[in-house]
Parts: C-alpha cells; sequence; structure tokens
C-alpha cells in the first residue's frame, strides 16, 4: 500500500469537519415525512412500553435506509425504513438488519435492541423497524482529531476486536443458519455488484468494464462461513462516550454469511485511501498519530481469530473498492431518480470514477 496506490485514488476533499457534517440530527426532509399519527398507533400496538408524545427528527448520515430519531417523554428510539420510490433488487433490507441485530443481541453482541418490525407498507409509506437508540460517539473521521495517540490506537484496537467478535459466532449456533448462501461468496457477491452497477449505470466506465471480467476469474479459495457485516467501519460503531469500547455495531443492511476475510479487508482499505477522505488513512503519519499499520492491523485480528494473515490483499482490496462503486453506482441512479435519502448522497456518486480506478490498479497488482 504504497502513496502512488493512494493518489491512484485520490480525490476531492469531503473530510471538511466530518463530525459536524455527519452527526446528530436534522428536520425531516419533505420526501421522507412519516405519518405521524399512523406511526403513534402501530408504535402503540407493537412496541413494548411504548408512550407518547412523539418528536421525529431525520438522522444527518446514512445515504441508504432513511433513520429517524422518535423522541417520547421516557425514552428515545431509533427508526429504520425502506426508502420510497422505485428501488433496485435485494436493496435496503431492512427485514434483514431486524433478523441479523435481533440474533447478535440475544448473544450479547454489542447492537442497539430491537423492538418491532413492520412489513405493512400502509402504515409509513414502506417497511421499517424500531430498535432503542443507543448513546455515545459515532467518530465520522478517521484521524480522531483531538485524540491522544494512545486513544486513537484503543479506538482502532476496539474496532477489530468487535469485528472479530462478530466473525466468532457459528452462524447456526445462534439461530442464523439460513441467513445466506454458504460458500461461493466472492463469485455471489461479485456477481450481485455487477448486476447493481449495471442496474444503475449512467455512462460507461472502461475501468469498471475490466473489473468485471477480472474479478471473477480470479476468485481467491473459500475461507469459512460466518455472519459478515457488509459495511464494518468505524463510523458504523457506536462507541462509549468514555472509553474505547463499543457499544453498538450499526448499518446491518448489507450483512449476510458468507467469508469473513471480506469484511476484514474493506475494513482495511481505510488505509490505502487518502486521507483527504472522510473514511481514508493514507498519507498521514499514522504512528505519530498512534493509529495501527496494516500488519498491526491484521496481527491483531489473526490473534483474535486464530487464523491467518490474509496473503492476497491486493485481490481483496480491488474486489472492496469494486463493491464500493458499485454501491455508489447505485446512490447516482437513485440521484438521477430522486429517490437518494441523504444530503451527501451526490458526493457519495461522484466518487464512481476515482473508486473504479483505484479498484483497476490493485487489480493490475494481483494481475490483471
Amino acid at each position: 500500500m504504497t502513496q502512488t496506490d493512494a493518489d491512484t485514488i485520490q480525490n476531492g476533499d469531503i473530510n471538511a469537519d466530518a463530525q459536524a457534517a455527519f452527526s446528530g440530527t436534522r428536520e425531516v426532509d419533505p420526501r421522507y415525512r412519516l405519518d405521524e399519527p399512523a406511526l403513534e398507533r402501530w408504535l402503540t400496538d407493537n412496541v413494548e412500553g411504548y408512550a407518547g408524545p412523539l418528536t421525529v427528527r431525520q438522522f444527518k448520515g446514512g445515504q441508504s435506509n432513511p433513520t429517524y430519531e422518535l423522541t417520547t417523554p421516557d425514552r428515545i428510539y431509533v427508526l429504520r425504513r425502506k426508502p420510497p420510490g422505485t428501488l433496485l433488487p435485494s436493496a435496503h433490507a431492512v427485514d434483514r438488519e431486524f433478523t441479523v441485530i435481533s440474533a447478535l443481541h440475544a448473544q450479547g453482541y454489542p447492537v442497539a435492541r430491537p423492538y418491532a418490525l413492520c412489513e405493512d407498507d400502509s402504515v409509513i409509506g414502506s417497511m421499517f423497524y424500531v430498535m432503542d437508540k443507543v448513546e455515545g460517539r459515532v467518530l465520522w473521521d478517521l484521524k480522531l482529531p483531538g485524540m491522544s495517540p494512545d486513544d486513537r490506537r484503543r479506538i482502532y484496537d476496539a474496532q477489530v476486536d468487535a469485528l472479530a467478535a462478530l466473525h466468532a459466532f457459528d452462524p447456526a449456533a445462534i439461530g442464523l443458519g439460513d441467513y445466506g448462501r454458504p460458500g461461493n461468496y466472492f463469485e455471489r457477491q461479485v456477481g450481485r455488484w455487477t448486476k447493481q452497477y449495471r442496474a444503475s449505470e449512467i455512462e460507461p466506465n472502461a475501468a469498471m468494464d475490466r473489473l468485471i471480467e477480472f474479478l471473477p476469474a480470479t476468485l481467491p479459495p473459500e475461507g469459512p462461513t460466518r455472519i459478515v457485516h457488509g459495511d464494518f467501519r468505524l463510523d458504523n460503531l457506536i462507541m462509549d462516550p468514555d472509553a474505547p469500547q463499543v457499544r453498538a455495531v450499526l448499518d446491518w443492511e448489507l450483512s449476510t454469511l458468507g467469508d469473513p476475510m471480506a469484511d476484514f479487508s474493506y475494513l482495511l482499505i481505510a488505509w490505502v485511501i487518502p486521507a483527504t477522505q472522510k473514511n481514508g488513512l493514507a498519507g498521514i503519519d499514522i504512528e505519530a498519530l498512534g493509529i495501527p499499520s496494516v500488519a498491526e492491523t491484521a496481527e491483531r485480528y489473526a490473534r483474535q481469530t486464530g487464523g491467518d494473515v490474509p496473503a492476497n490483499l491486493d485481490w481483496l482490496f480491488a474486489y472492496n473498492l469494486f463493491r464500493l462503486a458499485a454501491i455508489c453506482q447505485g446512490i447516482a441512479g437513485r440521484v438521477r431518480d430522486g429517490t437518494a435519502a441523504s444530503a451527501h448522497a451526490r458526493t457519495m456518486a461522484s466518487q464512481v470514477p476515482m473508486l473504479a480506478d483505484g479498484a483497476l490498479a490493485f487489480a493490475k497488482k494481483a494481475g490483471a
């Protein structure tokens, strides 16, 4: 992971005051207003202990499934819904989120307490679920400004430990044996994201076309079947307000059963994305900041899981950047169609060429 690699995926700075830009709530976007009386009736009937009156605000973060803060005199809840409108097949699976956090919460894994799932679109216009609001810190800037080197290292270690703990579960033993199909994980994922990309494609992209040829022809050996989060990164964690401890892992929309190396390598791509990006570290002195290196992170994960340090990171980085490009292309399609759920969606959509070029650079190192 050289600076040349980082330069390949360089793009404009979207990191300016990320903590302020993405944290907290705002007034509900008019496109995603809820039928509050209908919602209150449903909450009264389906959420144990619910008592209004209700105040609704929308979280700033989250460009896939609109997410709301539901405040009552005695408790604060979080509602996650499918966005309204025409959606890509298999996307925005809030029912799957509810299934996986229900199983993991029962095991003591750090997720929000789930209350109820509503599959009746007539209540607020689309499927949704309600969970507890977990108080703590969401850290949007990976450089963790204002912290000491020791605090940064402890937070990064806690992040890796939480991922290793997730991958320690036997899915069948906790009721998730049918949460996804075992085997051929990378093959199925490359196929899925190729279809998602093609469904949202607006203009040709030669790098994506090359990746669509290369990746399925060079799949890595299969690893064990585990619960894969699909978007495990620091800003999808709620940290304890005062300690380097993960209180909840958020945003399980992309979770399934699969190869844990997909999750782990996805976490590592932060180290090769430029620090000018909200989700990048490349080009800064991570040692001075106290942030562990890729090698240290891989060694800690291997110790926690009893596995080996991955030897094919170039292919894995190519796959993950390709996948991110496909996700951003989906957002671009939703911007075009008027169904994007975040004020930052247009910025996300603009990253497709940068991500595709970065993915192809790593694919070439892996033999493309």
